[in-house]
């Protein structure tokens, strides 16, 4: 199959990224230090992306930010040349902005298609490694080929008939989820996802969804995201072990620039003494 992995991204600036890490929110972080830690995380992940060989990455972004900023940014990708395309959202919600993406690559009803699988995967999963994707690509094309896959596909034209449904998600801190994956015959959309009546949680919506339409459905490895200053303490000491980690493994990805940023500002997780 041809892989795709959508970055899923809002343009880091000042005031419009991790605004609850943020003093203003009752965080720690001033909004140009929340910018300067998104950054980092987001050229981390890129990175992790774009060192899978055998998927093309796309950037999709806010459409409310600054796209030159974003491509003066992405200047420090160590493999910019990896990057497929850049593209705005599109849409009044998360559920739909994420949908539009989606739709950008695996183009429904239509013969042409810029990818037949794809993951998409936040800005934000600082930690993220390659290893993860590549288990994820290996799952879609598992299940796809299933009986069950094939048995639940939705097949709009013949050129992609042998593809079946199939997908993939790794759950977050907080019953969410970080990455997700299916193919381009999953009889699957993001619409009342993150905003459902039902009041669950994005992970259980989604997955609802799969029983539904009987989807087959592999979990991936647990992915975490910052969003809370929480998150952030609760992440540095893990990324801490993942820098220990490369120099006995080298399958082992450390996110070099989060590291430094992080210890720029002085960051440091501390537990309560009892």
């Amino acid at each position: 199959m041809k892989n795709a992995i959508i970055v899923f991204t809002k343009v880091p600036e000042a005031g419009n990224v991790k605004t609850r890490l943020t003093q203003e929110r009752g965080g720690i972080l001033t909004q140009e230090e929340a910018e300067y830690v998104y950054e980092a995380c987001l050229l981390d992940v890129i990175d992790v992306c774009t060192s899978v060989e055998n998927a093309k990455v796309w950037i999709c972004y806010n459409a409310n930010g600054d796209r030159n900023h974003l491509g003066m940014v992405l200047t420090q990708l160590k493999r910019l040349d990896k990057i497929a395309g850049i593209f705005a959202d599109q849409g009044g919600c998360f559920d739909e902005c994420m949908q539009h993406a989606v739709e950008c690559l695996l183009k429904p009803g239509q013969k042409e298609k810029l990818a037949e699988s794809m993951l998409i995967v936040g800005g934000d999963v600082v930690g993220l490694q390659k290893h993860t994707l590549i288990d994820a690509l290996e799952k879609l094309e598992i299940l796809s080929s299933s009986p069950a896959g094939q048995q639940a596909a939705t097949h709009n034209n013949n050129s992609h008939s042998d593809i079946g449904a199939a997908m993939v998600v790794s759950a977050d801190q907080e019953g969410g989820f970080n990455i997700a994956g299916y193919t381009c015959n999953t009889p699957f959309d993001f619409r009342t996802v993150f905003y459902n009546m039902e009041g669950i949680t994005a992970l259980e919506a989604l997955a609802e969804k799969a029983r539904e339409e009987h989807i087959p459905i592999l979990p991936l490895d647990i992915v975490f995201d910052i969003d809370l200053p929480v998150d952030l303490a609760s992440m540095i000491p893990i990324l801490n072990v993942l820098e220990q980690g490369t120099s006995y493994d080298s399958r082992i990805t450390a996110p070099v620039r989060t590291i430094a940023v992080l210890r720029d500002l002085g960051l440091q997780s501390t537990c309560e003494q009892r």
